[in-house]
């Protein structure tokens, strides 16, 4: 079938309608006329697979990559980076109002980021040489909606020792030295040179200490390595277990099993939005993963307290801010539900950094009833921001406790439909 496309979507596609259905078409532009195959089919909607573009948008561009359309890594390489962020920021004003029906009619703030070699972390998987099988060994990504490999020589949205450390491990993949591990985790510093690595398998079928030397030998540049055997439920460690981060004035220690923000070129950035002109008497930090944005807060508030449930991440918080130089800040190991069913004292500033899934209810409920002056909310999905944002500020015709003071997008994922919203509420008086 040929269908117009009306807009973008958030989740990467193209939305256009045929014959009373809603069609989702994936690499596509507004304003194309586009030829699709069916991929599949519901009463309501179309899921459509890209068979040839009948007219292209003017600001189509070709993709620099040579795998962008069968890679599931990346969804716009064929839009010009300017256009990626105006499209994302109407995405993200139409996904508030249409899911949390919060209306903003003010500007939203963009922040861009250099559009390719912007990662510090990625995940490769690997597939292993098998017998009998015509498929080559290889590393890289999953295909597009599947669990097909797409091998990779490169990766052009990596750091490049993180690319560097991509062209080492196709070696040893395709040298058999790799032969059972399945998935690669990969985290480089802010100077982009020292590595940690996580590698998976299923079962090892050589010691932990066989691999880890192989890795040293061929990557001097590792600083840690952890070999997990998932049927053994075991790990094994090789070297300290962490690696320093530098980020503004401050050196984080960022465990294998923690969290932190993937661009290397705008951790400054959101660190300095997120706390903003905030300061005061106390702030709580309830999603503080190593302390990225706690510490920062020990400098603009009398008392701080980083709440996180990773058990790894709260042991990199501890020692994070033990050593942060601010005011003596405390860390609690708990979930942010379980912290504030106990918590009493009215915070001037609450800081919100949830997972994809956003703010359970209880929390928020919970949150409404301590009434902190203002809430700083980062979330990476707009769908579950939506949601969140409509118990704190609910509908222009019953208004919530909280009023938006402003929006701002961070372009933490070039080349995806992936991005990070920073919404700053305060109490309405």
């Amino acid at each position: 079938m040929e269908v117009k496309i009306e807009k973008l979507v958030y989740g990467g596609d193209g939305l256009a309608h045929h014959e009373g259905q809603t069609v989702f078409v994936p690499l596509v532009l507004p304003g194309e006329l586009v030829s699709i195959a069916p991929a599949e089919r519901k009463k309501k909607f179309v899921r459509g697979r890209l068979e040839r573009v009948v007219e292209a948008a003017p600001e189509r561009v070709p993709a620099p990559c040579p795998y962008f359309g069968r890679c599931g890594g990346c969804h716009y390489q064929h839009i010009p980076y300017d256009a990626q962020i105006r499209y994302k920021t109407e995405i993200l004003r139409e996904t508030l109002g249409r899911i949390g029906r919060v209306r903003w009619d003010g500007p939203i703030g963009s922040h861009a980021s250099p559009p390719f070699g912007y990662r510090n972390r990625t995940q490769w998987k690997i597939r292993t040489a098998q017998e009998g099988s015509a498929a080559p060994a290889g590393i890289g990504y999953f295909e597009a909606g599947s669990t097909r490999l797409c091998a990779v020589d490169e990766c052009a949205i990596l750091s490049p020792r993180l690319g560097e450390t991509l062209a080492k491990l196709r070696t040893l993949v395709a040298g058999k030295t790799l032969s059972a591990i399945d998935e690669i985790e990969a985290f480089a510093d802010a100077a982009d040179e020292k590595v940690l690595l996580n590698l998976s398998a299923e079962r090892l079928t050589e010691s932990p200490e066989a691999i880890a030397s192989a890795l040293r030998a061929a990557l001097p540049w590792v600083e840690s390595i952890l070999v997990q055997d998932r049927r053994a439920d075991k790990f094994e460690l090789f070297g300290p277990g962490y690696l320093s981060y530098s980020a503004g004035s401050t050196n984080f220690r960022v465990g294998h099993l923690s969290f932190f923000q993937v661009n290397r070129f705008l951790i400054d950035t959101l660190v300095e939005a997120v706390i903003g002109d905030s300061k005061g008497r106390l702030a709580l930090d309830l999603f503080a993963g190593v302390g990225l944005f706690t510490v920062a807060l020990t400098k603009r508030f009398d008392r701080v307290i980083g709440v996180e449930s990773n058990l790894a991440a709260a042991k990199d918080l501890e020692v994070n801010l033990q050593s942060s130089g601010g005011v003596s800040p405390t860390h609690r190991h708990a979930t942010a539900e379980a912290f504030l069913s106990h918590w009493q004292e009215r915070p001037d500033l609450v800081v919100l950094d949830p997972p994809r899934a956003g703010v359970e209810p209880e929390t928020l409920t919970r949150l409404k009833k301590l009434a902190p002056w203002r809430i700083n909310y980062l979330s990476c999905d707009p769908a579950t921001l939506a949601r969140d944002l409509a118990a704190l500020v609910g509908a222009q015709e019953e208004p919530g406790p909280y009023e938006i003071r402003d929006i701002n997008l961070f372009d933490i994922f070039p080349q995806t439909y992936h991005m990070e919203a920073l919404v700053r509420l305060k109490r309405r008086t």
